[in-house]
This record gives structure tokens, C-alpha cells and sequence, in this order.
């Protein structure tokens, strides 16, 4: 990142001046009894540059070989069932339920009690049942997705329930301390594995069946997403602040916060304004502390911990330096607590005046105050001296912010965050739902507690599918528990998978959220951070309201699960190894110069010499005696060390330049695995935090290069590539840093994520709602270091042995001219030749998807009315044609159907037509139809129609280098001009594209390409380690072009030499999903609302096209009144109504009796009591239907009428 201020600052990781450690060591050694010891310099310049960077980029493909890209999501999910799960049950401990005391029920005995603890959890592996052979079968990932299931396993727990009674006996109060003590009398008792419910499974985690098989259905699928009724569901990273540290923040007062899970153990020191008049602003500061919900000074929380005087708290607070400001605070704390209780100084005085204002609390603790203090005061500290040292410590922070010493904490800093996967949402929901079963069980158990009633076996009581239908409720509405807040739900949790391309999906799985309150101005948060260097692309992220928010993991990023408890003891102990001592449990014994450890924010022990005591962490890691995930900061300016080994942190790969040497061993070797780098120290995975320490050099060329008249610089790490600083969808764009940022974010985000490609490789088992294929996929001719490292195998070409992997680009090579054609590709539009295209360039194919279900035969029977049941079949239907379909009511495979046929047949007993009829617009052949059931005891059907589409005039391109545009003409091949070799551009784009979007990386991708077509070897471009301009000039030189890509070309249409030269070259181009058929909409007239008569609005019910204000505007700016009145009049809502010209007033026609009995019916003003002198206007039925609600709420309107 940049070297530190000091020398010290490289902590353990070579130095910049040659320091000595307080042993002797010299920090440039690397100590290690299996090698020997070389000077790292020159073992880097004797390894040479070349092998190097073949090195870095063996590495990083047996980085992603074993990682892959969505590791962090299966491995939280994987975690999450071997211990999550379980803590989740144990956390919810032993259960009490009393009996109803209902006097009339109570019988013969004593109350009976009940009392329920959850022991072992075991998941099994998916399953469903199979009514044909009455048996369970294996339900693999295909079967979920074809039969609209929820994949999902089932969970057993163990339950101990004891039904008990309880009577109060007298007791010797010399042994038990009590009068009475109450024994209890156990009446009933079982023990049992019940099955509690179904939990969703994660594609490929460890209970999948696909993470067992060689070969899975689809070639790019990686896993890491759910299937929750047919539907694939992802969790996207929610962004929190981590708990595992003191919070010092000024933003509502000076504050200083000791943060857990646990409400209780949650301690809060603030700094606030003792005014002595109330209202008044102003006055001395003072120091007091929020436990267990009661605010007290500091000084008597101090004495109520074992501190005996004045001198022994100021001591232990420790300042440091006679600043009046903090004399003033502490002397004011005193005199506070001198007010609030006279003498706390005496013995037990403090613990008392504590005791008394917990007991004043709305929900008092059961247990005495020592209890409390002992219990969730600091946990990890056991005795009270320790605690009053670590109070202490918390008040000198506090106080530093004050006067300036130390900075307040950023919120938006990812040192202070962690990520929530698989393991931690679900753990939350989890709880959720399993204390409501626990609820609904406290209700049923109670009344079967009355003498006279029998308790029935435990799973009467505990309801499997309030666990199984929360859970997918969740899933399928993506509102998830609050993190906080109990009774609320957040969105944006929960996303469907986007399957347009692979790269979608992987971009799908890697994403990350912070949730805000509001989605206004949120200050810092939307803005790129220090910290996010190497963790999260600063390019990729949405435009719009969730700009900043929403962003994507670096390529090489990975996210740390939990280290489990044994083996955090385990590191405990080799802390203690390497020179950590004890925390003595005095207040009198000084603490000076001394640096404290910290392990996941609690105090676990001080060292001497930190820099040793770092350094010598580091060694143990990078030798495998301390976890790989293991993050270890030193903090010189605070005097701490902060060891962290929780979930939740990004973590990054990096070479360690002092190990380098090691890697004379692997000379010669044609492929690595990751595992042996990490176990031998060339390569360490670095936090957030580790990293401000860590002096990084860009690339293997900044290790070799040495300023003229400087000291070489002392790099100790250095990145494996600086394209992998960027997001997936970054890191694979040619030339990327020569683009504005701008664009490279609409291709990252938007265009690359809407191109079609070649999504699944295994569409004939799926059934989207809509998917698109390209027919003829190409790879782009360069390469970048992204897609070089995950688009190969570790294998050559030639074995079998090739490992498929996503495609990560999704388009085609086009010969590109940058010309003006004809005026037709003037805004961004392009010029195509149309013999490309009859040729089958950019010839995609569409599949949409109908569904349709009907109750199965179990519930038809159950229904009373034979007349209500609904099955599929071929009938008579007046709401479309059934011309295709055959007697079973599907149509057949290959027939082709256009808007208005009906493609699946459904009717009822009564006669009532149900069918599934194409909308508007809506055309294909049937390629599939599917017969099957859903686990809801439904019967369902599937028939997908496929469209073949080639370019057409609306339909929308883009390049790599976010130039997109839409096809404004197909020209024929003979019209193209062609170059002196014959070559006929395939798009013509216009020149007006370049220079303000400032795109010249497309250019640079066009020249390099056309190198690379003609034979050249240099074909990387790579962002930010690209080929210099001259290289690429020089390669086309060679091959017999101009320097600058230009050619000579003739007009096809005259057959004359163009005078000015023409840029041209092969560009890769995507097609995107919005094509002119998707949006085009037309109509004369056809359905209205019934209520306003006016036009519908949707396209597919041949609805009408919204003209609003601007657009009447326009035309009265042409002068068109007649177009005017035709669109908003006459096509819209034309109607007439009866005007009286004598009263003004609307008439209406009724029948009515005249002269001599007869009945006529017309038009009638019922105020003038007459017929006569009744005109009829015609009106908008708007204008009608406004006139007669007004006229429901006694407001008359008057018309005045005039021919016309």
C-alpha cells in the first residue's frame, strides 16, 4: 500500500534502515532451520524478471484452482453446517415451561413443569419422496430446478424433554445457605431425535451430491447459490461493522465503546457536560459509563472493581503527559461520583450503590452484582483487577481522541468491517424462526401439563414447517431479519441469480452490500476508501441510487471463515510461545513500555518488544505453526498488536519478497499448486489491517528497479498482478486503464452483464422463463492476465485432461471501420454489412418458458365441487386458437405459434376455459414441453418456444470500451468500401464516438488485434501492464500495415480511391439483450379500462403508447392539430354526452311517460323538467366520468356549448 512512516513500521516484513530487534536479530534474516540464509536482493535479481512473472501468473492460476471465484460463499455455507448450526441450537440453552395454574384444572398433586434443551443437530443430504416407488431418492440440483422444488435437506435434533413437579422444603440454612430450597420430583421423561425442519443447500457445498461427482450438469457452473422452488436464489455479502474492537466515535459526544452480541456484556464510556443548571449549555466534562442499563461515574465503577484509591485509578488510566484539559475531566469525575454517593470509598460501598441502581432497572438481573461484574463485565477477563486495568485503558483511549492523540474510528474503513455470508445470515434467520417453533411449543406443551392430561411425545409440540417455511418464505420474498432490530425485515439480501452469460454470474456471486438507512445522502459511504486497494474493485458499481453501495470483490479477493475454538486456544498458547506474558491481576504493578495483545479485540496479555514479538508471529504463520488466516497488525502509535482470527475479513494473496529465494526449488516446474507456496511463506494471504504495514511493491519490475543516486527501496511484499486490483468484469477489458473510468464502468457493470453468450451448457435440462444462446461464441484475439489465469487449464493442449471454465467473454471478432457511412451511423449508431450477417454473425436464439399447473388427483378429491377441478386438456376456446395442440392439451414439438394461440390447454369440468394464450408480440416453434409435479402436490407444465433472431434495424452493440450504439443500417457487401487486399469492414462506426467519451484503449484494441491476426506474438492487454503504443505500432509495421492502423480503401459503390485514409481493425463486439422486437410498439386502437375507457398500458395487452405533456408540446409546435386531436381524442377516449342549453347542465337519456301514456326514451333535463333544446357534444370519456363524480359529491358543472 506505502511504506510506513518509520522504520518499524515493516513490522517483521524487512526494513527499510536494517534494524536490529531487542535480541540482536537482524531483520533482514529469514530465520529457518530447513534453509539457508541468502541476501534477498540478489536472490531476486538472480531468479531474473522472466521467471518471475511466469511465477506470478503460475501462481495466480493455482490460486484460482483451488479457490475458485466463489469459494467465500460455499465455505461460510460449509462452516455454517459443521459448527454454526449447532451453536445456533446451543445458544438458545435450557427452555422452562410452567404450568397454566388454571385452579380448576388442577387435580389431585402438585403443578407439573416442563422442561426442554436441544442437544446433537445432524443434516442429512437432499432426498425427496418418490410416490411411485414409495421410496426416498436422491434429489440432485436438475431435479429441483426442472420440478420447481426447494432444494433442501432435512435437520434432526435431539430433544430432552422432563416433565417435573417442584415443592418448596425446609432446609438447614448452615449448609445450603436457604430456609427453604425446592426439590424436584421428575414425573416424565424422553429423549429423541425429531426431525425440526428443512434448510436450504448450497450448490456444491458439502452436502450437495454434485460435490462428489467428476462431472456436474453445466460445465460453468461453480455453485454457491440455492434453489428455492425452481428459482436459483444468491446471498449477496452484507457489509457490517465488526464488533472485535473498542469504537471511539465523536459523532453524538465523546464516546468509547466495548461492543459484543451479547446485550449485556456491551459497555459504553462517554465524555458529556456535567451542567450544574439545567438548560444551560456549558460546564465541566465528566466521565461515565452505561452498563447493564444504569449510568454511572466512572470512578465508583473503578472502586466497585477492587481500585482502593484516587492515585491507583489515574494510574491506571495512565494518560502520560499533565494536560490541564484531562486533569480538569478527572477531577470533575471524581467530584461527580463524590456527589452521586458520598462514600464510595468505603468497603462494599460502591458494589451497594451499584446493587440498588440495578435492582431500580425495568428488568433487573437475577444474579447478585458480583455475579454481574464477574459475568458480563469484560467475559474474557476473569479477575476484577484485570477488568479495572482494561476500564482503564478504555478511558485513556477515550481521553486521546479528546485532546487529539488518536483518531476516532471510520465507519467506512474495512478494518472495521466484516462480511456476512451464508453462515452468518442464515445463522440469524435461523434463530429466528426456531425461538418462534419454541413459542408455539411453550402454548401447546402448557395445556398437556394439567393433571389431567398426558404428555404426548415431543414432536406434537415442536412444528417441523414453521422452521422449513420461514426459511423459504425468506428466501423467496428476500426480506431478511434485521441484524439488530428484532421485529424488522431488510431487503436486499437475497437476489435471483442472473444466468444471461457466465460472467454475470460469477459477477452475481461476488457482489457486496451496505445497508443504509436511507438511500439519500449518505456521506462517505458511496465514496472509494484507502482500504478498498486490492479487496473491492473501485471501478465496478451500479449508477443510480445504489452507487458506492453496492460494490464487487477484487478478482483475487477471499473472505475468512472462523477459526474453530481449539485451535484459537492453540494459538492462545503459541502467543505465549513467542513472548506474550500474562496480564498480572493487580492494580499497583506498572504496565510500562510495555504493548498490549489483543486477540479478535479481547486483552489476552502484554509483550515487551512488539516489533519481535510481530515478526516472530509472521515467521510462525508463514511456517504453517499458526492458521494461513491468521491477520496480525502492529500498532506502534497505540502500543497495541491485534491478532485477528474471525470470519468476515477480505483477504488477498502476496508474495513475500524476503522467501523469494525459495523459489530456486521450483525451477524447472511446470505447474504449482497454491497449498505448498502458502505452507513455505513465498506467498501470504494479508487483511485489511496487516496491509497498512505492509510495503508492497506494483509489479516484479518495481523489485528490480533501482533509482539513480537513492537507496534501492525495501519492498516486503509484492502483487502477483495489478489487474487484480480490479473486479472480475474489470480485469478482463483490453487496455482498460486508457479509458475514462466511466466507461470502463458501463461495460464492468452493464454491458458485460447484458451480453449474450453462451450461458449454460446444459439448457436441454433447464426451463428458464427466458434465456438467450449465441449461436457462434468467439474468444477475443488478445489476452488479459484475468481471463488467461481462469479461462486455461493447468493442462496442455492436446490431453483430454481440460478443465472447463466459464467463458468469461460473450461476443464475437468484427472487422471494425471508424468512418462516416451514408450519415446512417451518425449518434452512436452502426453501419452493418448485411452479407455478415446472412452469414450468421451475431445470430442469437431465444427461449421464453410458459407454465402452468393444475392440482393433482389427492387434491381434486378433497374438493367438493366437481365443477371447480381444472385439468390440462384440448377444448373448444373462444380466447384463442388450439390448432396446434394435441388431445393431451400441449402443442407438439416443432409447431410454430404465433400471438393469440393458446399454448397450453386447461379447462374445467364446468366447461370454463384456463389455457395459457401468447400475447401480444409473442412468437415461436415449441422446442420443449415438460410434464411433471412440485413438491406442493401440484401437476405442472412447461413449453418453451424458441426464436432464432439475426440483427435488425433498433437492435443494440457495444464494444468492450462501453461505446455502445444501435444498428441504424444494413448495407449490402458490394456498397462497403474495401481495402487494396479486399477486406470488407463488417461495422462501420462513426468517428464523433472518440473524442469525448475518450476511449482511445478501443483504438489501441483494434491496432493490437489486427497485429495479432497477422501473426504477431505480443498479444496482451492486460490493464495497467499493457503494451506500450510504440510495441504495438512496431508489430504492425512488421506484418506490412501502417503504423497507425489506417488503410487504403476504394468506394464500393464507384469503385474510386478514397482520398483520406480509413482506421480499420478487428474490435471485439457484444451483442446485448435489448433488441427492437423486445420493445416495439404500435397499435390503432384495441383494449381499454373499463373505468376511464382509455387505453391499457402494457405491450403485451396491446396497450396503448403513453403521450404526455411534452410530447403534445411537440406537435403544437409542429402545428399539427389535427395528429394532436386524432392521438389524444379521437384513438383515446372519444364519447359523447347530452348538454341542455338552457340550464347548462348534463342531460341524461331515460324513458320517460309523455301524453296519453306512451313511453319514449331520450334525452332528458331532469332541472328544466324538458326535452326540448338538448344538444349533443362530443367529449373525452375522462371529461364525462369527472363531470359525474363530481356531480356524486353535490358539485354541479356547467357546459357551455357551440357549433362547430
Amino acid at each position: 500500500m506505502g511504506a510506513s512512516p518509520d522504520g518499524k513500521g515493516n513490522v517483521g516484513m524487512g526494513s527499510t534502515s536494517g534494524e536490529k530487534f531487542a535480541n540482536g536479530t537482524d531483520l533482514n534474516m529469514d530465520i529457518d532451520e530447513d534453509d539457508d540464509v541468502f541476501d534477498e536482493l540478489v536472490s531476486v535479481q538472480e531468479l531474473g524478471e522472466e521467471f518471475l512473472r511466469n511465477f506470478c501468473r503460475k501462481a495466480a492460476v493455482s490460486f484460482f484452482n483451488q479457490y475458485g471465484l466463489v469459494s467465500h460463499q460455499i465455505n461460510s455455507y460449509n462452516d455454517f453446517i459443521k459448527y454454526g448450526l449447532q451453536n445456533t441450537f446451543d445458544s438458545f440453552g435450557e427452555f422452562v415451561i410452567h404450568s397454566g395454574y388454571d385452579p380448576s384444572k388442577k387435580g389431585e398433586g402438585d403443578w407439573r413443569h416442563a422442561r426442554v434443551k436441544f442437544g446433537k443437530v445432524t443434516v442429512e443430504r437432499p432426498t425427496f419422496w418418490a410416490v411411485t416407488g414409495g421410496n426416498e431418492l436422491n434429489m440432485l440440483p436438475r431435479h429441483a430446478r426442472l420440478q420447481n422444488m426447494t432444494y433442501s435437506s432435512r435437520m434432526k435434533v435431539t430433544v430432552e424433554l422432563q416433565v417435573y413437579t417442584a415443592k418448596s422444603v425446609k432446609s438447614d440454612k448452615f449448609k445450603t445457605g436457604r430456609e427453604e430450597i425446592v426439590e424436584e420430583e421428575i414425573v416424565h421423561q424422553d429423549n429423541r431425535e425429531i426431525i425440526i425442519g428443512r434448510i436450504p443447500v448450497m450448490v456444491k457445498s458439502e452436502l450437495c451430491w454434485m460435490n462428489e461427482v467428476e462431472k456436474s450438469d453445466c460445465d460453468f457452473d461453480h455453485g454457491g447459490y440455492f434453489l428455492i422452488k425452481g428459482a436459483e436464489k444468491i446471498f449477496i455479502a452484507q457489509e457490517q461493522i465488526s464488533l472485535k474492537r473498542l469504537w471511539i466515535s465523536n459523532i453524538q459526544g465523546w464516546t468509547v465503546a466495548y461492543r459484543s452480541e451479547v446485550k449485556r456484556n456491551r459497555l459504553i464510556i462517554r465524555l458529556v457536560e456535567n451542567s450544574k443548571v439545567e438548560y444551560i449549555k456549558g460546564g465541566e466534562k465528566i466521565l461515565t459509563v452505561f452498563f447493564l442499563s444504569i449510568e454511572i461515574p466512572v470512578w465508583i465503577l473503578f472502586f466497585a472493581l477492587g481500585v482502593r484509591s484516587d492515585k491507583e485509578v489515574v494510574s491506571l488510566i495512565d494518560y502520560g503527559s499533565s494536560d490541564s484539559s484531562i486533569s480538569n475531566i478527572l477531577f470533575a469525575s471524581i467530584r461527580d461520583a463524590d456527589w452521586k454517593c458520598r462514600n464510595f470509598r468505603e468497603e462494599s460501598a460502591a458494589l451497594n450503590h451499584l446493587d440498588r441502581l440495578c435492582k431500580e432497572t425495568r428488568f433487573p438481573p437475577e444474579e447478585s452484582v458480583e455475579e454481574c461484574l464477574g459475568k458480563y463485565l469484560f467475559p474474557s477477563l476473569k479477575g476484577f483487577k484485570q477488568k479495572a486495568r482494561f476500564l482503564g485503558y478504555m478511558v485513556k483511549s477515550l481521553l486521546q481522541a479528546f485532546t487529539g492523540h488518536r483518531k476516532c474510528d471510520n465507519r467506512d474503513d474495512f478494518r472495521n468491517k466484516r462480511l456476512e455470508l451464508a453462515g452468518e445470515l442464515l445463522e440469524r434467520e435461523m434463530k429466528v424462526h426456531i425461538a418462534h417453533a419454541r413459542r408455539r411449543m411453550a402454548k401447546t406443551l402448557q395445556r398437556d401439563l394439567y393433571a389431567d392430561r398426558t404428555v404426548r411425545p415431543i414432536e406434537h409440540y415442536l412444528d417441523a414447517s414453521i422452521v422449513t417455511n420461514g426459511l423459504s418464505r425468506a428466501f423467496s420474498t428476500g426480506a431478511w431479519s434485521h441484524p439488530y432490530k428484532k421485529m424488522e425485515r431488510i431487503s436486499g439480501v437475497v437476489a435471483n441469480l442472473g444466468r444471461a452469460n457466465p460472467l454475470q454470474t460469477m459477477v452475481d456471486l461476488r457482489k457486496t452490500r451496505q445497508q443504509v438507512q436511507y438511500t439519500g445522502k449518505v456521506g462517505d459511504a458511496r465514496y472509494p476508501h484507502p482500504s478498498h486497494w486490492g479487496k473491492v474493485c473501485f471501478l465496478s458499481t451500479p449508477d443510480g441510487e445504489n452507487c458506492g453501495l453496492v460494490k464487487n470483490l477484487a478478482t483475487t479477493a477471499l473472505v475468512s471463515t472462523n477459526i474453530v475454538k481449539s485451535v484459537v486456544e492453540s494459538i492462545v498458547d503459541t502467543l505465549f510461545d513467542s513472548g506474550m506474558e500474562k496480564v498480572v491481576n493487580d492494580t499497583s504493578s506498572s504496565l510500562d513500555g510495555k504493548d498490549k495483545v489483543f486477540l479478535n479485540g479481547e486483552w489476552v496479555g502484554v509483550c515487551e518488544d512488539s516489533l519481535f514479538f510481530a515478526a516472530e508471529l509472521r515467521r510462525k504463520r508463514r511456517r504453517k505453526e499458526l492458521p494461513y488466516q491468521v491477520e496480525i497488525k502492529r500498532d506502534e502509535h497505540k502500543g497495541e498488536v491485534r491478532i485477528f482470527t474471525d470470519a468476515g475479513r477480505i483477504l488477498r494473496p502476496l508474495l513475500v519478497v524476503e522467501n523469494l529465494f525459495k523459489l530456486k526449488a521450483f525451477k524447472g516446474k511446470e505447474n504449482y499448486a497454491f497449498q505448498p507456496l502458502l505452507d513455505k511463506g513465498i506467498v501470504e494471504l494479508i487483511g485489511a489491517e496487516e496491509e497498512e504495514d505492509c510495503h508492497t511493491a506494483w509489479g516484479i519490475r518495481y523489485l528490480l528497479t533501482e533509482v539513480e543516486g537513492k537507496q534501492p527501496v525495501k519492498y516486503t511484499h509484492c502483487e502477483l498482478d495489478m489487474s487484480f486490483l480490479l473486479g472480475l468484469s474489470c480485469g478482463i477489458i483490453p487496455f482498460a486503464n486508457r479509458d475514462h473510468a466511466r466507461r470502463v464502468l458501463y461495460q464492468a457493470q452493464k454491458h458485460s452483464q447484458q451480453a449474450i453468450g453462451f450461458s449454460t451448457t446444459n439448457p436441454n435440462i433447464r426451463v428458464d422463463t427466458l434465456s438467450h444462446q449465441m449461436y457462434y461464441p468467439q474468444r477475443p484475439l488478445f489476452h488479459t492476465m484475468t481471463a488467461d489465469c481462469l479461462g486455461k487449464s493447468g493442462f496442455p493442449l492436446g490431453q483430454n485432461r481440460l478443465e472447463p471454465k466459464p467463458e468469461l467473454y460473450n461476443g464475437q471478432n468484427a472487422i471494425v471501420a471508424v468512418n462516416v457511412h451514408l450519415g446512417y451511423n451518425q449518434e452512436d449508431s452502426l453501419v452493418m454489412n448485411r452479407a455478415s450477417i446472412e452469414r450468421g454473425m451475431f445470430r442469437t436464439e431465444h427461449v421464453r418458458s410458459y407454465k402452468a399447473e393444475v392440482d393433482n388427483k389427492e387434491i381434486q378429491e378433497k374438493r367438493r365441487k366437481a365443477e371447480d377441478i381444472v385439468n390440462f386438456g384440448k377444448t373448444e376456446s373462444k380466447i384463442g386458437r388450439v390448432d396446434s395442440l394435441d388431445d393431451d392439451g400441449f402443442p407438439y414439438i416443432g409447431a410454430s405459434l404465433q400471438s393469440g394461440d393458446i399454448v397450453i390447454g386447461r379447462f374445467a369440468e364446468s366447461g370454463a376455459d384456463h389455457g395459457v394464450k401468447l400475447k401480444h408480440t409473442e412468437r415461436g416453434m415449441v422446442q420443449k414441453v415438460v410434464l411433471s409435479s412440485n413438491d406442493d402436490g401440484k401437476n405442472f407444465a412447461v413449453v418453451s418456444l424458441r426464436q432464432v433472431r439475426s440483427p435488425c434495424l433498433g437492435d443494440k452493440f457495444s464494444s468492450m470500451h462501453g461505446q455502445k450504439g444501435v444498428l441504424g443500417f444494413l448495407e449490402s457487401h458490394e456498397n462497403f468500401p474495401f481495402t487494396t487486399q479486399g477486406i470488407v469492414p463488417d461495422i462501420v462506426i462513426n468517428p464523433h464516438a472518440f473524442p469525448s467519451r475518450q476511449t482511445p484503449g478501443q483504438l489501441l484494441e483494434a491496432a493490437l488485434g489486427k497485429g495479432i491476426a497477422c501473426g504477431g506474438s505480443k498479444k496482451h492487454a492486460t490493464p495497467f501492464s499493457t503494451l506500450s503504443i510504440d510495441a504495438i505500432t512496431e508489430q504492425l509495421h512488421r506484418a506490412g500495415f501502417s503504423r497507425w492502423g489506417n488503410e487504403r480503401v476504394y468506394n464500393g459503390r464507384t469503385g474510386e480511391m478514397v482520398r483520406s485514409l480509413i482506421f480499420m481493425g478487428p474490435t471485439f463486439y457484444q451483442r446485448l439483450v435489448h433488441m427492437a422486437e423486445d420493445k416495439v410498439k404500435f397499435r390503432n386502437t384495441g383494449p381499454v379500462h373499463p373505468l376511464t375507457r382509455q387505453p391499457v398500458a402494457d405491450r403485451k395487452r396491446y396497450g396503448g403508447i403513453k403521450f404526455g405533456e411534452m410530447e403534445r408540446d411537440c406537435l403544437i409546435a409542429h402545428g399539427a392539430s389535427a395528429n394532436l386531436h386524432e392521438r389524444l381524442f379521437t384513438l383515446s377516449d372519444c364519447s359523447q354526452m347530452h348538454v341542455c342549453q338552457n340550464c347548462k347542465n348534463a342531460a341524461n337519456v331515460i324513458e320517460r311517460t309523455v301524453a296519453a301514456g306512451r313511453k319514449i326514451r331520450g334525452p332528458y333535463c331532469r332541472v328544466c323538467q324538458s326535452g326540448d333544446e338538448i344538444v349533443k357534444v362530443s367529449v373525452p370519456y375522462g371529461a364525462k366520468l369527472l363531470c359525474q363524480e363530481l356531480f356524486s359529491m353535490g358539485i354541479s358543472l356547467k357546459f357551455e356549448t357551440q357549433l362547430c
